[in-house]
């Protein structure tokens, strides 16, 4: 774990993510505050921003809008993945950290069990669905700034 510039980090995942994506794919970022600092481990985080935005332009069947908004929050910070794919239902919201849970045809149902625990385990931080519809769904990863 290292002391680390969340906004810088996100940003370069982000980056790398969308020049790797179709054209069909939009993305935007935006950050509340330009250097926050906490402490992270920068490829466990850098893949966890992968999985969750990779399986948002999954949701979307390869077509939509992907966005990661950044929000200083007292002593924590939010990072915000949003995406306009087909939702997720309310009853699964905790289900979906489960190992070998998907709704995916192919793959082991162990990315965002993965996810959850280099979050919550190794980062000691939150994840969860913030909210999901037919519209799309945001996941909402909390982490604790460093002092």
């Amino acid at each position: 774990m290292e002391k680390l510039d969340i906004v810088k980090e996100t940003r370069d995942a982000y980056a790398y993510l969308k020049r790797r994506s179709s054209k069909l794919v939009h993305f935007s970022f935006q950050s509340k505050g330009e250097s926050i600092p906490v402490y992270l481990n920068s490829e466990l985080y850098n893949w966890t921003i992968e999985n969750l935005v990779k399986n948002g332009i999954d949701a979307m069947k390869g077509k939509g809008h992907v966005s990661i908004e950044i929000i200083p929050v007292g002593k924590n910070v939010q990072i915000l993945v949003s995406d306009t794919g087909s939702g997720i239902p309310r009853r699964d919201y905790n289900n979906i950290f489960n190992p070998g849970v998907t709704s995916k045809k192919r793959g082991w149902g162990l990315g965002l069990s993965l996810v959850k625990r280099i979050v919550e385990e190794y980062h000691k931080g939150k994840i969860k669905v913030l909210s999901s519809s037919k519209e799309g769904t945001i996941m909402q990863i909390t982490l604790k700034v460093a002092e």
